[in-house]
């Protein structure tokens, strides 16, 4: 599934919408893109629509950090940017097993990652407009992705 983005607000409005069918359900959301794609953007706009508080910044050198949604349950933001070509186990699981998971540059860990997840791909286009691809890969992620379109 395509979704063109113009502007800022339609990123927002998008993030909204996917945070309002993700919530109270341990996920994994994974993000690729050039950068400057719009990954880290959208993670803002994701986090504030499932009642994160404090600001959501690129976990670029920090690789992971946590926040909590507004429910109390955590949401993980790791940027594998930096893990390209990491062979040993990163750790990750804990993360996937509660709260929410979203993954700047998952190619880069293809291997640690559950089956089951949430792909979106960002390709920039002039000025803010985006086109964002989103690919469920299992059962939970395939059922957001059916109650997008609804």
């Amino acid at each position: 599934m395509k979704i063109e983005i113009h502007s800022l607000s339609e990123t927002q409005a998008f993030a909204q919408k996917l945070a309002k069918l993700c919530v109270d359900q341990p996920l994994l959301i994974t993000l690729d893109g050039d950068l400057g794609a719009g990954k880290t953007t959208w993670t803002k706009a994701f986090g504030k629509a499932l009642g994160v508080k404090n600001t959501i910044n690129s976990p670029t050198f920090t690789i992971l950090k946590s926040y909590k949604q507004g429910d109390g349950k955590p949401l993980h933001h790791i940027d594998a940017y930096r893990l390209e070509g990491a062979s040993q186990d990163l750790g990750f699981e804990d993360c996937f097993d509660e709260g929410i998971t979203v993954i700047e540059w998952s190619s880069f860990i293809e291997d640690q990652l559950p089956e089951d997840r949430l792909s979106l791909s960002f390709e920039e286009g002039m000025d803010e407009n985006r086109v964002i691809t989103m690919e469920a890969h299992g059962e939970k992620s395939a059922k957001i992705l059916e109650g997008y379109h609804d």
